[in-house]
This record gives C-alpha cells, sequence and structure tokens, in this order.
C-alpha cells in the first residue's frame, strides 16, 4: 500500500496515539488541527509535522481525513472540514457516532475505531489494538481495511449498530472497571489501607479472562449466593447509600447472570 496523505484533526488522546502509528507505518502526516494551540503543536512536534488552530488553514492536498474530535464537537467541525477537500476520504474515530454523520456532507466517508483506552503519555502496543472499519463504498472499505491492518494485527469491518455495541461493551469493561477501582481505593485509603494491597488481585483477574470466561471466572459472595456475607458488607456501607445501591444491583446482577438455570 502506497503511503497516504493524512490530516489529523483532533490532537487529544486518539489523535495522539493513532498519529504515531500511522507516521511509523510510513504515512505522510501532513498536518494536525486543534482548536488548541498547544494541543496542536505538542502532536506536531511529536509526529515532525505543522499544525493549525484556524479551519480556513487547513490543508487541502490530503487523500484522507482522520477526526479525532470529542462527539460533541462533530457537528461543526465536519461540514466546515469537507469543504476544504472535498473529493478525498474522511473518517471519524468515535465509537458510539453512526457513519451516517457524514451523509451529505462527503461522497468518501467512513469510521476506523480503535478499541482502547488511551492516555496521552502512556505508551500502547498498537499492533494489539482491535480496530473496527466502516465506509461508504466497497473501495473505501478496501482502502481502510488495507490501512488498519498496517497499523494492527487485529481488523474488522463492522456496521455502526455494531460498533455502537462495541462502545457500551467497553464501558462495563473498561470505565467502570476503573471507576470501581477508584471506589475500592477510597474505601481503603479511609481505613488506612494501600491501594496497591489489590493489584495482584486485580492483576489476576484481567488474567483469569484470557483462559476462562467471565462467566467461569466469577467468584465471590454474590457467585456463591452467600446472603450472610452480603448483607454484612451492605451494613458496612450503611453510611454511603450510592455504593451500597452499586453493590446491591451488581451483586443481584451476577447472582442472575450465574445462576440463571
Amino acid at each position: 500500500m502506497e503511503a497516504s496523505k493524512i490530516v489529523l484533526v483532533g490532537a487529544g488522546n486518539v489523535a495522539t496515539h493513532l498519529g504515531r502509528a500511522l507516521r511509523e507505518a510510513g504515512h505522510d502526516i501532513l498536518q494536525v488541527y486543534s482548536r488548541t494551540e498547544e494541543s496542536a503543536r505538542t502532536l506536531a512536534q511529536a509526529l515532525g509535522t505543522d499544525f493549525t488552530v484556524r479551519m480556513d488553514e487547513v490543508r487541502t492536498d490530503a487523500d484522507l481525513y482522520i477526526v479525532a474530535v470529542k462527539d460533541d464537537a462533530l457537528a461543526e467541525v465536519l461540514p466546515r472540514l469537507v469543504r476544504r477537500n472535498p473529493a478525498a476520504l474522511f473518517v471519524h474515530t468515535a465509537g458510539s457516532i453512526s457513519i451516517d454523520v457524514w451523509k451529505g456532507l462527503a461522497e468518501h466517508y467512513g469510521v476506523l475505531y480503535p478499541l482502547q483506552t488511551f492516555s496521552r503519555l502512556r505508551p500502547v502496543d498498537f499492533s494489539r489494538i482491535p480496530c473496527f472499519v466502516e465506509a461508504s463504498t466497497p473501495a473505501d472499505t478496501a482502502y481502510l481495511l488495507r490501512l488498519a491492518r498496517q497499523l494492527s494485527g487485529c481488523v474488522f469491518a463492522a456496521s455502526s449498530e455494531q460498533r455502537l455495541y462495541l462502545h457500551v461493551a467497553a464501558v462495563f469493561a473498561c470505565n467502570f472497571t476503573n471507576h470501581l477501582y477508584a471506589v475500592c481505593q477510597q474505601l481503603l485509603e479511609e481505613h488506612d489501607l494501600p491501594f496497591e494491597v489489590m493489584l495482584p488481585l486485580i492483576d489476576e483477574t484481567a488474567r483469569k479472562v484470557h483462559h476462562l470466561s467471565p462467566a467461569e471466572a466469577q467468584t465471590g459472595p454474590a457467585r456463591r449466593g452467600d446472603t450472610n456475607v452480603m448483607e454484612h458488607h451492605l451494613q458496612l456501607l450503611h453510611d454511603r447509600p450510592e455504593l451500597a445501591a452499586v453493590y446491591d444491583i451488581l451483586s443481584k446482577s451476577i447472582y442472575s447472570m450465574t445462576h440463571h438455570d
């Protein structure tokens, strides 16, 4: 596959990691656009390219424009962006936004969704990140699949509906789980215990689901149906009704999923 000329629209976590992977794959990052000068300059310097904070200065000679901005900014950004180079291919990177957001704006358009939690300063191995592709035509789909396969060994074609379910499932697997780590840390520190004592448990829980299904790996009082322990835990949380409610809802969900027969 020949090197593509690419403009990155956005300079946050996704754009940072995707830009690095594209550059390492030999593609030409022509420019970074962001409304924030500091983030645009930082990413552009990391990629060895130029930047702009003005939409009317976005390059008009790119093959591909990758939009990695907050979902609520798409409606403002997309029409102005497409007018810069209507014949190009435009994609966004959002999990929960339909491909139809491009309809009526661009002739060639699609989605390139990398399924991972990104933090700008934490390196990731992009070759292991699942990437999901959707496009407006078979030719554009084939191009995005080829591009994605240069970045990752785990590439799929997925519809907007499938991507919605991927995104909500990822919220359960990642965002909610991480929030529960934060709750865990708060409970421990309130009783003079370090969060680090939980790390071996967290690590083993994550390792297990590489070899067992999550249902098979499930342990704990709700899995056992140990109502005495659960009632005692709820009593400990009596002064934190929001946490008690979370504990109760999750315990009931675990019990119903593991005792469905």
